[in-house]
């Protein structure tokens, strides 16, 4: 029987050989030997929930379920398995008191898919979950263990830290994680240029901030989320204000908003002046993780590109005239997001403080020619694509936009010399093949 993966955005399809499931990191290390005499590659997959096919198997495939939960802790730093999902982590941490820094709207990833690719949330002094990475275990392409950690084999750590799945497959990841907190949160609608004329102030104005314009609309969603100390007093959504936002209006009507939009295309720019009418201005107080994701039901493409943070008011006016001209009727809304500089080589904040842009299409759509004139812009303002998210840029492209890439090539020569970790998606963005 044909072995048929895809991801979660229905941009990949894979059909590897075969499927191995390990229970250890001893099994692990062994299904890498074996592919390394046979002359075979292999791939370690999390959730599938990346739009590139960075974890697309063509030959073995390797799914990391089994090794999940706490493995170990010291202080604030705890050792997870490298297939722990991330909505698995709030509860795994409550008992310790503690919490991630910071988190993505989405949960579903497991913790070595999502650092691997670079997946962030937003805060102006806050960087990715990888940021936070301070020891890893993976099997190299020998198939031997490697511990790397800020005492251990510490040099090879801002490459380990983000390794698209390159380097070796991980086992376990130990994350330096925080004292429990909870998010004050204001969710509230704004003008475009209002935001737009004074960015940096809106973005920096508390702990997290991010908002959402809706093409069509001279209207965005800004949400604020204010860190409180874990003692302090909740007041979170009812359950049916939860659900009436979330579900009905977040999910619900966007589904429905993206079938209209779809048979009668004309109707979204009055459908997304409604929508930015009907939802989205509310106040509570909750976990940090209960305020940071949201559940996304609808599935869409995406891509995302970071930019200098004081190059986002430019690139968005840009993407706007873009839309406007080219008469697409845009179903989803515009994100925009920020972070901190930071040292993980390839980071897409790496050595700046980073704005991020995310444009989205529904599964309905053909995302090619938006995509396209979105990321002409954002190249056009020194962006770095998310490596998890539509692009289309190869090794040369990239070289150019990250000062270590060199330095990580080379530990990638140093640890999988054979190339026991590739598919097309990495030959591509790090060996300058055009073969995906």
């Amino acid at each position: 029987m044909t072995r048929v993966w895809r991801n979660w955005g229905r941009t990949v399809t894979a059909r590897p050989a075969a499927v191995a499931r390990p229970e250890s990191v001893d099994e692990v290390a062994a299904l890498v030997r074996f592919a390394r005499g046979e002359g075979r590659t292999l791939k370690a997959v999390g959730a599938g929930h990346s739009f590139t096919a960075i974890a697309a198997a063509d030959d073995l495939q390797i799914d990391l379920g089994a090794l999940s939960g706490i493995r170990g802790i010291r202080g604030s730093r705890i050792t997870f398995g490298a297939g722990t999902r991330l909505y698995d982590v709030a509860p795994l941490l409550r008992p310790h008191g503690l919490a991630l820094e910071n988190m993505g709207d989405i949960d579903r990833q497991t913790v070595a898919g999502a650092t691997s690719t670079g997946t962030h949330g937003t805060g102006a002094r806050f960087g990715g979950l990888a940021t936070r990475i301070v020891g890893a275990e993976l099997i190299t392409g020998e198939g031997r263990p490697l511990t790397v950690s800020d005492t251990e084999n510490a040099e090879l750590l801002p490459a380990v830290q983000l390794g698209l799945g390159g380097l070796g497959i991980l086992t376990t990841l130990t994350i330096d994680c925080v004292d429990a907190f909870l998010l004050h949160a204001v969710e509230r609608p704004m003008g475009f240029d209002e935001v737009l004329d004074d960015v940096d102030a809106q973005m920096s104005a508390t702990d997290h901030v991010e908002f959402y314009w809706w093409p069509h609309t001279e209207r965005v969603m800004m949400k604020a989320n204010t860190r409180l100390p874990g003692g302090a007093e909740r007041r979170p959504v009812g359950a049916v204000a939860d659900w009436v936002e979330e579900r009905l209006l977040s999910n619900g009507v966007l589904a429905a908003k993206c079938a209209v939009g779809h048979a009668i295309p004309a109707l979204t720019p009055a459908i997304n002046r409604l929508a930015t009418r009907v939802y989205g201005d509310r106040e509570y107080v909750d976990h940090s993780h209960e305020v940071f994701t949201a559940p996304r039901d609808v599935r869409f493409r995406e891509m995302e590109y970071a930019l200098p943070r004081e190059a986002v008011p430019s690139a968005l006016r840009e993407l706007r005239r873009a839309i406007d001209e080219a008469g697409w009727r845009i179903e989803f809304p515009v994100e925009v997001r920020v972070a901190a500089a930071d040292d993980t080589w390839l980071s897409t904040a790496y050595g700046r403080d980073s704005g991020y842009i995310a444009v989205h299409r529904s599964v309905r759509e053909d995302p090619t020619a938006y995509f396209a004139a979105a990321e002409r812009i954002f190249l056009a303002h020194d962006g770095r694509p998310h490596w998890g998210k539509m692009h289309s840029l190869g090794r040369a492209e990239l070289e150019a936009r990250y000062p270590r890439f060199g330095d990580f090539l080379a530990v990638r020569d140093r640890l999988d010399p054979e190339r026991m970790f590739t598919n097309p998606y990495l030959a591509r963005v790090l060996d300058g093949e055009r073969v995906e």
